[in-house]
């Protein structure tokens, strides 16, 4: 029970030792920090329009075709609705559109699979559902009830779908569904094409040809490598020094021989060398940043207006920031409930004889001395002739 007791007040002081530390290495994400990475680029498209209108029959063709279509998306789609005019602008604006990533969440991220999940034409608008669409299927069912009891339950089921809202000016004209897709392409694309493809169509055009032409410079991410290469056929995970403080890197092998082999090394999320081995060649090193700054992928964050600063190596950040509390603000400490100092126990001589004196024996038992000591011996059993039991017929009578 003792050396439990020190287990736990030793486990206890070592949380007490590190708990500042790792506060320190704390700070709260902002909305421009959270979504510094989303594009908001975007190119309006020039497609010719009929000029007659919409159709019934145009309308079952339309949906026919459309519905359940899959595509991919060009860029973050949020959980909302977004307007798209045919050939014309998106709204909401590029700093409105964060914003609505950040506070409903992001249904699809560029280059991610969506399929067209319903199709509604009203009017002056096409609305195409994505993933479900941004609002969850409601049943009429669960508000009925009989006896206390719904008829059917609420499953609590979250929307994660998008809602992209095709606009013309003069009406919905009598449109194919090519047509439709060909005004959709800054938001999807429809083409056959994997992920990785889709991916490589949001980046910038020289990252784009090199991902054509299936080159790796130096600087891009392990996303960019993928859709150039494909997945490795080896992977070694070392350190760049000896000792223990050196940078880890990963380091991917495409090929083998004779065939020319390439050596992909990440350092981080992105390419620092690009070894190239062919047959009667030198080998070919690429150690060199390749892209220009607008073109390298970062996983920095930006401190924007409303985070908190980081504190700088060295500096005692605990003085100015108080522990997670679950108080109101102004709510005065409870001196009764406040936290103590942990008491460590007494190592003197009494408090360990106290410790470990002997559990006494039970009241009775063989092993307590302090209960008097009786001679017992055991009665004889008696039979059943002394007992006067009288013998069974057709048995002899048996006589001592």
């Amino acid at each position: 029970m003792a050396m439990r007791t020190h287990r736990w007040v030793l486990l206890a002081g070592c949380l007490t030792i590190c708990l500042p530390a790792l506060r320190a290495q704390v700070f709260v994400v902002g909305e421009k920090t959270a979504t510094a990475d989303i594009t908001t680029a975007f190119k309006p498209t020039d497609i010719p329009l009929p000029t007659g209108k919409m159709t019934e029959r145009g309308r079952r063709d339309l949906v026919r075709s459309l519905n359940a279509e899959q595509g991919f998306a060009h860029r973050a789609l949020p959980i909302g609705v977004i307007t798209l005019q045919a050939n014309g602008n998106l709204l909401p604006e590029p700093d409105k559109y964060r914003q609505m990533i950040y506070q409903k969440g992001q249904s699809a991220a560029a280059g991610d699979r969506v399929v067209v999940t319903a199709l509604d034409i009203k009017g002056d608008k096409i609305v195409v559902d994505l993933n479900g669409g941004p609002y969850a299927k409601h049943r009429f069912l669960s508000h009925v009830q009989f006896g206390n009891a719904p008829v059917a339950g609420n499953t609590g089921e979250q929307a994660t779908g998008s809602r992209v809202t095709l606009v013309f000016p003069d009406g919905v004209p009598e449109i194919s569904g090519p047509e439709v897709k060909a005004l959709l392409e800054p938001v999807i694309d429809f083409g056959v094409k994997s992920s990785d493809q889709a991916y490589a169509d949001t980046l910038p055009p020289r990252l784009r040809d090199a991902i054509a032409a299936h080159e790796v410079l130096v600087g891009m991410n392990h996303r960019m490598v993928l859709a150039s290469l494909g997945a490795p056929e080896n992977k070694i995970r070392e350190q760049q020094s000896g000792d223990l403080n050196g940078a880890r890197y990963e380091e991917w092998i495409y090929g083998h021989v004779p065939q020319t082999v390439k050596f992909i090394r990440f350092v981080g999320d992105h390419v620092s060398v690009v070894e190239i081995a062919a047959m009667g060649k030198p080998l070919e090193i690429h150690d060199k940043n390749e892209l220009d700054g607008s073109e390298t992928p970062t996983n920095t964050r930006e401190i924007a207006m409303g985070d908190r600063q980081p504190g700088k190596e060295g500096e005692d950040t605990t003085a100015s920031t108080s522990p997670p509390s679950l108080r109101l603000p102004g709510e005065a400490k409870d001196p009764a409930n406040a936290q103590r100092k942990v008491q460590y126990p007494a190592e003197d001589s009494a408090s360990r004889k106290a410790d470990s004196q002997p559990i006494p024996a039970a009241p009775g038992s063989p092993a307590d001395t302090d209960a008097p000591q009786t001679q017992q011996t055991a009665a004889p059993i008696p039979s059943a002739s002394t007992q006067g039991v009288p013998a069974q017929p057709g048995q002899v009578p048996r006589t001592q």
